[in-house]
């Protein structure tokens, strides 16, 4: 299927969702690089400050990653990243 021949409303919703995806996954980036650059946690006298964990941040970039691909594909063959791709078939016989 060629875009042009795709619902614009559905075009919409799925580079909408593909923008947030984006935003929450260069979030995730920035909070990894401030992990790994040693902030993850520290102490300053009695106060201590502990950001994310980075199996939790890493996980959730993988899935982000995930997501991003499925709507890109979405976008790209015009088909919902949701929509069933499998249907069953009842033969009746009367």
């Amino acid at each position: 299927m060629e875009l042009s021949r795709c619902d614009p409303k559905q075009q919409e919703r799925i580079r909408a969702q593909l923008d947030v995806v984006l935003k929450r996954l260069d979030a995730y980036y920035s909070a990894e690089d401030a992990i790994l650059s040693g902030a993850q946690e520290y102490r300053i006298g009695t106060r201590f400050l502990k950001r994310g964990d980075l199996q939790y941040v890493q996980n959730e970039i993988r899935q982000l990653q995930k997501r991003r691909d499925e709507l890109e594909a979405a976008l790209a063959t015009c088909t919902s990243s949701t929509k069933r791709k499998s249907y069953r078939v009842l033969f009746r016989d009367f």
